[in-house]
């Protein structure tokens, strides 16, 4: 970890964009382009998680700057990946894969998942649920559903959309944060169905907790970029 090599951080409107301003340096992303935000709100959230360094910068303990760090260098270039890569997760999307046994699990992911395939319904995006291990094919209408979402997200909202969709395991849940239709948080427990089970049966591993606590707490956070922006 690098040592905090700055003594104040603020931010500055610049050209319609905010800047943050490390020593009334501009901070720049890795590939040293100019750390740009569309809201004053987003970049002064950033600016607290700079000033909340102390001795040495740790990256761990600062989720925004690095999802914005990834939506301002890599997203635009990569955004015929993220759209096949968008695609894949629409067929082994969590909700559409449910427990054969036992019942207690089953009966419990219909009743907290299916209210959100639900939901994708409405959407246009018509998922097929299944309790097979093996990948399914689902119609291509709901293929194309989500690429014209994700064609429609900007940057920022695009690599927040594909990031949650990583953790959560779904491309339902993930949209549904983006919309505000359900909260980060929410969205993380309810893609944990199963290992919340299974700590019932046989109890909590305490690192493996103290992982998906901190997981989680991050995630609520990332989350908070939808009211900043």
């Amino acid at each position: 970890m690098a040592k905090r090599f700055y003594k104040s951080v603020s931010t500055r409107h610049s050209e319609g964009r905010y800047n943050v301003l490390l020593d009334e340096r501009v901070l720049k992303t890795p590939g040293k382009m100019a750390f740009s935000l569309p809201t004053e709100a987003l970049a002064k959230t950033v600016a607290e998680e700079w000033d909340a360094q102390r001795e040495k910068i740790e990256p761990s303990k600062m989720p925004l700057t690095r999802l914005l760090n990834v939506a301002l260098e890599q997203t635009p270039s990569r955004r015929p990946d993220l759209l096949d890569e968008a695609r894949r997760y629409t067929s082994t999307d969590l909700l559409c894969y449910r427990a054969p046994e036992p019942r207690i699990l089953r009966e419990r992911q219909s009743e907290e998942w299916d209210k959100w395939l639900a939901w994708a319904k409405s959407r246009g995006v018509d998922l097929v649920s299944t309790q097979s291990l093996i990948a399914i094919v689902q119609p291509e209408s709901a293929y194309e559903t989500i690429s014209d979402y994700v064609e429609s997200l900007e940057d920022i909202r695009l690599t927040l959309f594909m990031h949650f969709t990583a953790i959560f395991g779904s491309v339902i849940l993930a949209m549904a944060v983006i919309e505000k239709a359900l909260s980060a948080e929410d969205a993380f427990d309810l893609s944990r169905l199963d290992v919340h089970y299974q700590n019932e049966l046989w109890g909590e591993d305490e690192e493996a907790a103290h992982i998906a606590k901190d997981l989680r707490d991050e995630t609520r956070r990332l989350g908070s970029i939808l009211e900043l922006l």
